[in-house]
């Protein structure tokens, strides 16, 4: 078996996640927050379209991880951003970070928007 290390280029992955926090290039982010290309800023979670909205034309899919568990975003929300002609892919954190990983070592133009993950 031939393993190859993954060349992310000039982007960052999700290293890891805790309760309230997300692990980017060694830096430990308060979530909720949004990682897209070139930058990672607060987001102000389902109130807060604009940062999404900006991204209108730049991506691939934008990956909204909804916390713990899966659940629906808001119905305007969801009509905003596709309106936008954004690709909005839904799921919980975990596997949005996930998935980001894996579609940014692929070169894709991917972002994701994360809800802190709480742990019981």
């Amino acid at each position: 078996m031939r393993l190859n290390e993954i060349d992310f280029g000039a982007a960052k992955p999700i290293e890891g996640y805790g309760p309230g926090f997300y692990r980017l290039g060694g830096e430990k982010l308060e979530a909720p927050v949004l990682i897209a290309p070139g930058h990672t800023t607060p987001w102000q979670g389902y109130d807060d379209p604009a940062p999404l909205l900006a991204l209108a034309g730049q991506l691939d899919v934008l990956f909204i991880g909804t916390g713990a568990e899966i659940a629906p975003i808001p119905a305007p929300l969801r009509a905003q951003l596709e309106a936008a002609g954004l690709g909005v892919e839904i799921m919980a954190s975990p596997a949005a970070c996930r998935t980001y990983n894996v579609l940014l070592s692929e070169g894709r133009r991917v972002a994701v928007a994360l809800l802190p993950v709480q742990t019981g």
